[in-house]
Parts: structure tokens; C-alpha cells; sequence
């Protein structure tokens, strides 16, 4: 029997008043801030009011390398929260906001799916508190600032080709990735080539994720680098006199969203910054706030185990100062069956017929990719669990399969029907997530933060994606002098590359080995505190394919929405 569908769900839940969900926690009403009836925005204030409680066991949500359609990581990590409040336990989960570009393009929402989701579902996938438009508006000021020095006479030198700052929408939009502003008479301003991203993708949005507190982020925001001069030197927001202002825009946002699951365990919904480029987690802040708030701490990073993990372990924990007790690692038969090299699996369209045909030899010939992510995380010192998150055409012959392969190297695993049955279909992995989290915990950091920059990115290529070594185009390389002259070289990487693959090429499945890893690019995000590398084709403005949800997505005769997803 089909299930209805996921807005249809949700609109049959029972919500109880935020009050209680945040009671949940430990959180008096007088931190929370109402938006309407079942969502409100938490104060920073209960940061310092929790403090003084027991920190819960801290366990982030990564996956395997994913197909296209994704792999229920968010829907795990919402039944995993669940799963652990059928055992008794106080469980509080922190997920990244949806951005309404995937909303409305091929993706569809970030609210989990089926019986283990978030709610209000609309609220969620559509605008929430504003948080986004505070980031677009922030990011376009700085923006609208640079180009008004420009057009001002230009006092700071700031080198119209050396200007990396672009403005953002959170809309799929191709037409606007690459623009020429400043056309029309002289009062029309400088022209110059310039471009859009997607909103998930402005460093104003990693700087949210990052900070600790509203006074970091006013920092951050002074230290956010813009551009250089001809001689190379970094012009920042706060010699443009932008910081403050970008702040008081971002006054409210800095505020964690709480919302609930179905069966009424606390969401902290808080900053959504992009998988690929960016550092890909929610917010430090939920996380200082949720840590006190229960027995348990579930978070999500983005992607992979090479990718959000990766970066929840080296720049989110190093920021924080928070150690995770245990990782999940979410795997499917249908991604493994794609690492066997023998399926292509398209975004939007339905799997190939033999791609869900019984083939358990498929799986564990795919199975190099799943050791490989948990290889990922013990490198970390983390304990890892498998969540073999169960879909409709599976068999059990193949999740059996699975289950060899991490016990092949001494790892639990658990299958997951919380999709169809919400909390009651995880509670064998939230029992083993409780056995793992129970060890001593040996976490540690890939890197120091006083090794180069580029033992940093080579550290990451050859110890996380198993690449023989790092080949720099010579643009790239002055570019990552020039950060490491301008003092930037202890900030942590993070490399922007295909999710795809382990490596940085998106064709190559399971467990490549035999490559090497090409930077052709560098950038300073100075203010949020990382120096991403590019490797590949990265899209920071993503377009919308030939039948994008926002053509399913209406009101019906009650002013309902309808079609999203």
C-alpha cells in the first residue's frame, strides 16, 4: 500500500504547543520567541541558561557516496531522534534549513519524508522565520556596498578583477551565474563582470552556521574578505564599513528555529550552507543549545562521510569544541548496487529495472565504498553504526549482504523502516547507537591548524579520499600563497568537489584509487573561517531541469498548498 504523500502526513499530525516541545528540552518560555503557534526561535541567552547541565551523547548523521535521489539521511536522522524516545531516552535533533531552490527545483523539500518528518511541513520548506531572505539581504548589501566604493572613487584601491564577493538568490536561476553589472550611463555605476549563487552557497550563510554567539558574528562579518587590491592586499567588509550593518540584518537569524517531529520530539532548524562548497551542517549554535537539552544530541552533516562529515570533523567540531560520541553512516542497497559499476541512476527519473531486480552480489561488489566511509570516520577516532535505511524494493538477501560487509570490520548495523513505521522502525538502530556512543570516544582532527595550507588539502586527499596526491593549477597555487602571505594559512580547508564520488571525478565508483586530486581554484572565506579549494566544476548557482516541482506546486480552492513535496 502506497503511503500519501509527505504533505498529507504531516497535516494529519497531532502538534503539541512549542511550549511543551521546548519543555522537552529544558528551555523556559521566556527564551523562546514565537512564529505563530508551532514554531519559535530560541534566544541565545539559553546557550549560558543550559550550560550548567550534562551534555548529551553527540552523534552526527553522514552517508555513504549517494545516488542522485539521495539516501534518506535527513529521514534517518529524524527517525533516529524518534527511535531513541520509544526507548525512553531525551533525544534533541539540529538539521540545516531547506533551501527553496531545491524546494522547487528536482530535489523537493529538506523536512525528512514519510512518517519520520518534520513539522509545520509547509513552514519548513518554504520560507520558515526568514532566515534565508536575511541572508540574501545581508549578502546583497555588502555587495550593493562594494560596487557604491567602486562608483565613490574607490579610496581602498579594491582591483575590479580582484573582487570575489557576488550577490546570492535562493531560487534555481542559470541566467544569472555569470552577469556584466554597471550598464547604462556613468550614474548606473562601474561595470564589471559579476554573477549570482544560490543563497546555501554565500559565505554570509557559512559565517551563520559558524558563529558562536551575536558578537562573533559581527567579527566574522568585519573579517570577511571581499576582494584584493593590484599589489594583492585583502579589502574587507569592515574597511567598507558594511559589518555592522550586515549584522543588524541577521539580529533575529542568528536565533535557532525550533520545530517537531511527527511524534513530537524537539527540531532545532537553524543555517543551510551548501554540501559542496561550503562546509555543509546546521549551526554551532543549535548544537551549544541542544548539547544541554536531553541525553542525546542527533545532528546531520551533508553528503558523504568525505564531504559534510569530513568537514563537521575538522572545521564545525574545531569550531564548537564539541566531540561527537558516534557517526551514523546511512547506506542503501540501490546506492551500493550503483558503486558496482553497473547502473546509472538519473535524478527525476525512476530506477532501471535491473537495478531493483534481487542481486546481493551487486551489493557487496559496491561494497568498497561503504568500508571506505567507514574507514573515513574511525580515522577520526569516532565510532561508526550502519543505517541500512530499507526502501520498498529491497531484499533482504540484500540488506543481508550489508550487514556482512560492516561486520566484516567489526561495525554494527541496523536495518531502518522509519520511513513507513516513524520511530518504531529505528529502534534497532537507536539501541546500537546508544551501544556505540557508550565507548570511550578517541576523536581527533585530521590536521593541526599550523600545518600549511597545502598539507591541509593533502592531508584530505590522501588519508580521506585515498588519492595518490594533489596536482595545483598554477593560478591556484598563487592564489594560496597569497592567503598564506596574508595570514590565512591557519585557517582549515575545505575542498569543493562532486558528491558523487569519493573522488573528484563524478564517474568514478566504490573506492577509486589511482588519481590524483586537481585544484584549479582557492578562495578565502576569511570570515567564516575556512579557505575552500575547488576541485572540478562546481555550479554555485544551480539551474532548473525540464520539469521542476515549482510546476506542481499551487493552491487549492481552500488556499491549501499543493505538490510540494
Amino acid at each position: 500500500m502506497a503511503l500519501p504523500p509527505a504533505i498529507e502526513i504531516a497535516r494529519r499530525a497531532t502538534l503539541r504547543p512549542i511550549e511543551e516541545i521546548a519543555a522537552q528540552m529544558g528551555t523556559p518560555p521566556t527564551l523562546l520567541e514565537h512564529y505563530g503557534a508551532n514554531v519559535a526561535k530560541v534566544s541565545l541567552d539559553a546557550v549560558g541558561a543550559l550550560a550548567d547541565r550534562p551534555k548529551a551523547r553527540y552523534v552526527v548523521v553522514t552517508a555513504i557516496t549517494p545516488t542522485p535521489l539521495g539516501e534518506g539521511k535527513t529521514t534517518t536522522t529524524i527517525g533516529l531522534g524518534q527511535a531513541l524516545a520509544c526507548l525512553g531516552k531525551r533525544a534533541t535533533i539540529a538539521i540545516r534549513q531547506a533551501s527553496m531552490g531545491p524546494t522547487f527545483g528536482i530535489k523537493g523539500g529538506a523536512a525528512g519524508g514519510g512518517y519520520s518528518q518534520v513539522v509545520p511541513f509547509e513552514n519548513l520548506n518554504l520560507h520558515l522565520t526568514g532566515d534565508l531572505h536575511a541572508v540574501t539581504a545581508a549578502n546583497n548589501l555588502l555587495a550593493a556596498m562594494v560596487d557604491n566604493h567602486l562608483q565613490q572613487g574607490n579610496a581602498l584601491g579594491l582591483d575590479p578583477h580582484g573582487i570575489t564577493w557576488r550577490r546570492v538568490l535562493d531560487v534555481n536561476d542559470r541566467s544569472f551565474c555569470n552577469i556584466v553589472t554597471g550598464l547604462g550611463t556613468r550614474e548606473d555605476g562601474t561595470p564589471r563582470q559579476t554573477g549570482f549563487d544560490i543563497t546555501a552557497a554565500s559565505e554570509v550563510m557559512a559565517v551563520l552556521a559558524l558563529a558562536t554567539s551575536l558578537h562573533d558574528l559581527r567579527a566574522r562579518f568585519g573579517r570577511t574578505v571581499v576582494g584584493f587590491t593590484a599589489e594583492g592586499e585583502p579589502v574587507t567588509a569592515e574597511q567598507l564599513k558594511a559589518a555592522g550593518a550586515m549584522t543588524v540584518i541577521m539580529r533575529d537569524a542568528i536565533k535557532p528555529n525550533l520545530l517537531q517531529t511527527l511524534e513530537n520530539a524537539p527540531v532545532l532548524v537553524h543555517a543551510g550552507p551548501f554540501g559542496n562548497i561550503a562546509h555543509g551542517n546546521s549551526s554551532v549554535l543549535a548544537d551549544l543549545i541542544g548539547i544541554h537539552a536531553g541525553e542525546y544530541l542527533i545532528t546531520e552533516a551533508g553528503f558523504g562521510s568525505d564531504m559534510g562529515a569530513e568537514r563537521f570533523f575538522n572545521i564545525k567540531c574545531r569550531t564548537s569544541g564539541l566531540e561527537p560520541d558516534a557517526a551514523v553512516v546511512v547506506a542503501t542497497v540501490r546506492a551500493l548496487k550503483l558503486h558496482s559499476g553497473h547502473h546509472k541512476v538519473t535524478a527525476g527519473r525512476p530506477l532501471p529495472p535491473e537495478m531493483v531486480a534481487e542481486n546481493p552480489d551487486e551489493v557487496r561488489q559496491g561494497g568498497a565504498n561503504l568500508l571506505k566511509h567507514l574507514e573515513i570516520v574511525r580515522r577520526h577516532g569516532v565510532t561508526p553504526v550502519v543505517a541500512i535505511n530499507a526502501f520498498g524494493e529491497d531484499f533482504p538477501s540484500e540488506h543481508e549482504a550489508i550487514r556482512e560487509i560492516a561486520a566484516s570490520v567489526g561495525v554494527r548495523s541496523a536495518v531502518c523502516t522509519h520511513f513507513v513505521d516513524g520511530g518504531k522502525g529505528a529502534v534497532e538502530l537507536a539501541e546500537a547507537v546508544v551501544q556505540a556512543a557508550g565507548q570511550p570516544s578517541d576523536f581527533r582532527m585530521l590536521y593541526p591548524a599550523d600545518a600549511t595550507l597545502r598539507q591541509k588539502i593533502e592531508t584530505i586527499a590522501i588519508e580521506v579520499y585515498g588519492a595518490d596526491g594533489v596536482d595545483y593549477l598554477p593560478s591556484a597555487a598563487r592564489q594560496i600563497d597569497t592567503y598564506e602571505q596574508a595570514g590565512f594559512g591557519n585557517l582549515p580547508v575545505c575542498i569543493a568537489k562532486t558528491h558523487l564520488s569519493i573522488s573528484s571525478d563524478p564517474s568514478l565508483k566504490g573506492a577509486p584509487t589511482g588519481w590524483r586530486l586537481p585544484v584549479r581554484e582557492a578562495r578565502a572565506n576569511v570570515g567564516a573561517g575556512f579557505v575552500y579549494l575547488v576541485s572540478g566544476d562546481m555550479r554555485t548557482m544551480p539551474g532548473l531541469s525540464s520539469s521542476p516541482a515549482a510546476e506542481k506546486i499551487d493552491i487549492d480552492e481552500d488556499g491549501n498548498v499543493v505538490g510540494l513535496y
